[in-house]
């Protein structure tokens, strides 16, 4: 165990070499005193014996040195050494240190909060069981919203019972709205949002419940006792996380059907699972409750489907069954004359939730990267000129024996001690950040609300730091231990001019910088034109100054008693101070994108045309800010004599008639026939970037009954100002109508171009913080190059030179760095521009305006950064700078 007790003596001597370096003094003092006693005992003179002794004892820092490096571990005594001289030096200079740190912490937080998001939707696996298993099964080529993209009770079942290559196959109602149920029982009823799920969706997905159980096979029957599962958040929210809830019934109504009843609360599902970042971005579900398939056998399309594949079967060979089962779905079933089959597409549900969003977030992945190598180009300099004032004292630290290794591991300590307190505070900034961007609703990015500060970013985040560490750090550190040690000890500090290889390098470094603002900035530009032409697009609406809110009643499903109600609500609605228009839907534009079929009286009903449907009241079109193109509206009229009429767009109107006048022809509208009233112009139902949908317009009759009510109010009064008295209104006509939330159309327009707003303010940010190192990397040049040729400009003005001729030639160097790194940098960004050309929208990839702006700015810039070293040049005292020589 000799060697145990060996390595723990080196361990304890280096970290207690203080009081051994006393002793070994003390020692070598000792045999020093008894040298020279022997050597004067033989007759030496005080002098000549103290001489004699020091040349047979050696040099006595090197004999220290051996017997420190003998006791201790030497790399750690190394190590020791460079950080408390680090420490030092930054105390020395603290505003290069809070500067550096400063820079760091933006770029490595930026840089972490990038990751981290990308991470969460590209990189990490669902938080589900083995979720490469999970499969979503949509329409190939689906048109028409969701009703597309879904499957009818009967179909379901039918793949269920038929598919080999599946543990399980389920799904949820994809026509949820917003407040779809209301709670009451404790004082002012409360809305709450519920999401209707087959049996089995939760075993599919591999979710287990917090507390209580999941559902049992009997709650999905007709007539069931009704059965609900809380999410985390509501159960804690409303009922405080009292887990006496469970097993306790609470009277909740769905306002669609006002099935009013008391309603077991059988489990609360985990805090991990978030139902709306998966599978509906932005969505707060509050409660699960069962699908029954048998409520909606004579319903169409309406249930999204999710399927777990057998182990060891892959998505390809599920594909081929799926090819050929679900064409024989409609053999048996209920309508055959429709006649068009269904298809499968089937698709990892990772890949169908955040594959869409892959180049856009490669693309800000790679933006904060540049930001990364601006900030490390930018230290780079500031390194470089720190170095380049301590080049005396790195060259008498090489005259004294320093090799150059050593000399670079200390720049190297210095550099690796600022990036690291950089990545703690950057790691710090990115979990504010994170926080935020996870409680953002308005933002409509899967699984956002999921994001966090996990291992693998933790691990990112010691990555960038020793990367930061290397890119910053190891070229000055070779620049400054690689200069001529004669040259360095002779110049006197503030010679005629610098170094012009110390020069040229900070020139290359700042138009580096310059080039990487550059595709920034033309980047953001382009992407920022793109958003800005998305929201020119005329949505076929006005949705300034209109806002909706969810509204209940009971009218005991008989359509006359329906249509009095509404008529009160809007008529009570328009006496509102302030009211312009209003109307009521039961459905919203970019929300649900339920569709029906419509067809010209005649034509089969495989050729019926899929488009989104509302069932409303008159006064909605003009509320929404809709143009009748020819026509009416409908009536009170309509509604009150249950008449099947119907007011179409302009694109059903191009396709069902073209070239003909419609008003007057009779429609099939799912099934019924129905007079053509009106035309209005065609709207982006789906979103501004997507093009117009086919749609009609019912009236809230028998034949065509509504799947929930939204007041739609017009009005210039300020949103919190209206909600008020529209809230008081409905009261009025109904004392249990619950708070729902009032929201502005234009809040749910934001929230259909929210993705992209994200990703144009993040680019945005980085490259406004890429032109800001930009400007600051070209200020530091150029007012370094005019402090180290003081002297030199002193000179000249003395030999004649005016002011204004010295401060152009300094701006004539900024320009001349300047276009270099534009020149380079407008190269790269035609490449880059290429590659995102699929993120843009109505704008070219060389778009030319913003080309000449990024030039123009940078240009501005760069003087402006230029201007103020000009200035203080030509202001030098020639007699000064000669005297301070």
């Amino acid at each position: 165990m000799s060697w145990l007790r060996q390595l723990l003596r080196r361990f304890r001597s280096s970290f207690s070499h203080t009081q051994m370096d006393r002793e070994l003094d003390a020692e070598m003092e000792s045999h020093l005193a008894m040298a020279i006693e022997e050597n004067m005992k033989r007759g030496m003179s005080e002098q000549e014996a103290w001489r004699q002794a020091r040349i047979q004892f050696g040099g006595v820092e090197q004999a220290k040195a051996k017997q420190q490096e003998a006791r201790g571990f030497r790399g750690l005594d190394t190590v020791w050494l460079d950080l408390r001289y680090t420490f030092r030096a930054m105390r020395r200079d603290s505003v290069f240190t809070l500067v550096a740190v400063l820079i760091l912490m933006l770029g490595i937080g930026a840089n972490i909060a990038v990751f981290s998001v990308v991470n969460t939707i590209l990189l990490r696996p669902l938080p589900f069981r083995d979720a490469q298993q999970l499969v979503r099964i949509v329409e190939k080529g689906a048109q028409g919203g969701e009703s597309g993209r879904t499957y009818t009770a009967d179909a379901t079942q039918d793949f269920q019972q038929q598919n080999r290559s599946f543990q399980s196959v389920s799904g949820y109602f994809a026509f949820t709205g917003p407040n779809n149920f209301k709670l009451s029982g404790n004082g002012q009823p409360t809305p709450a949002t519920g999401m209707l799920v087959a049996q089995g969706f939760f075993e599919t997905l591999g979710v287990d419940p917090a507390v209580g159980r999941m559902f049992q096979p009997e709650e999905f029957v007709h007539h069931a006792q009704p059965a609900a599962l809380l999410s985390y958040p509501y159960w804690k929210r409303q009922f405080g996380g009292d887990r006496s809830i469970i097993g306790r019934t609470v009277d909740l109504s769905d306002k669609v059907d006002l099935n009013n009843g008391s309603v077991t609360v059988v489990g609360v599902l985990p805090e991990t699972f978030d139902f709306g970042a998966v599978f509906s971005p932005g969505a707060k579900i509050d409660l699960f409750v069962p699908y029954i398939m048998d409520d909606f056998r004579n319903d169409g399309n309406d249930l999204a489907l999710v399927g777990r594949l057998k182990p060891g079967v892959s998505i390809a060979q599920a594909q081929s069954e799926a090819d050929l089962l679900f064409p024989q779905f409609y053999a048996v079933h209920k309508h055959p004359e429709y006649g068009k089959p269904y298809t499968g597409q089937l698709t990892g549900l990772k890949e169908y939730v955040s594959g869409k969003l892959r180049r856009s977030l490669i693309v800000l992945w790679c933006a904060v990267g540049l930001i990364l190598l601006i900030v490390c180009v930018n230290l780079s300099n500031l390194l470089l000129a720190r170095a380049s004032a301590r080049s005396k004292e790195f060259a008498m630290r090489r005259a004294l024996g320093a090799g150059r290794g050593r000399l670079v591991r200390q720049l190297l300590t210095e550099s690796l001690v600022l990036a690291s307190v950089g990545s703690a505070l950057g790691l710090g900034l990115a979990y504010v950040i994170l926080s935020y961007l996870a409680h953002q609703g308005s933002i409509a990015l899967p699984l956002l609300a999921m994001v966090r500060v996990d291992g693998t970013v933790l691990g990112w985040t010691l990555l960038i730091a020793i990367a930061a560490t290397i890119l910053f750090g190891l070229a000055p550190g070779l620049r400054t231990s690689s200069g001529n040690l004669q040259e360095v000890l002779k110049d006197s500090g503030h010679g005629l001019s610098e170094g012009r290889k110390h020069d040229r390098m900070r020139s290359t470094l700042v138009v580096t910088e310059i080039a990487l603002a550059c595709v920034l900035l033309v980047g953001a530009g382009l992407l920022l034109r793109s958003f800005l032409r998305v929201l020119n697009v005329d949505l076929g609406f006005e949705p300034i100054h209109a806002a909706a809110v969810s509204v209940d009643y009971d009218d005991g499903g008989k359509a006359e008693k329906r249509a009095a109600i509404w008529q009160e609500v809007t008529n009570r609605s328009l006496m509102i101070p302030g009211v312009e228009w209003a109307g009521i839907s039961d459905n919203l534009p970019m929300s649900r994108n339920r569709s029906w079929g419509i067809a010209a009286k005649g034509e089969q009903k495989r050729d019926a045309l899929p488009v989104f449907v509302y069932i409303v009241s008159p006064g909605y079109l003009k509320a929404m800010g809709m143009r009748l193109i020819e026509g009416r509206d409908v009536s009170w009229d309509d509604l009150a004599n249950n008449r099947a009429v119907v007011v179409i767009n302009q694109m059903v109107a191009r396709k069902l008639w073209p070239g003909q006048d419609p008003i007057g022809r009779t429609a099939v509208a799912s099934g019924a026939d129905a007079e053509v009233i009106g035309v209005i112009d065609d709207v982006h139902e789906t979103g501004a970037e997507d093009s117009p949908g086919a749609e009609m317009y019912l009236p809230a009759t028998k034949q065509f009954g509504p799947e929930g009510s939204y007041l739609v109010v017009r009005s210039k009064l300020p949103p919190t100002a209206l909600a008020t008295s529209v809230m008081h209104t409905l009261r009025q006509i109904n004392p249990g109508q619950s708070a729902a939330e009032f929201q502005t159309i234009q809040g749910i327009v934001d929230h259909s171009t929210s993705p992209r707003r994200f990703f144009v303010y993040l680019v945005g940010i980085f490259a406004g913080l890429g032109l800001i190192l930009a400007s600051l990397g070209i200020y530091g040049v150029i007012s370094y190059s005019v402090t180290r040729q003081t002297q030199e400009i002193g000179i000249r003005m003395a030999l004649g030179a005016t002011a204004s001729r010295v401060q152009l030639g300094v701006i004539h160097k900024t320009l001349h760095l300047a276009l270099l790194g534009i020149g380079v940098g407008a190269v790269a960004s035609f490449a880059v521009s290429r590659a995102i050309a699929s993120l843009l929208f109505a704008t070219q990839p060389a778009d030319p305006a913003t080309f000449a702006g990024m030039i123009f700015l940078l240009s501005f810039v760069a003087l402006l950064a230029g201007y103020l070293p000009a200035r203080r040049a030509s202001r030098i005292n020639p007699m000064t700078a000669l005297r301070n020589n």
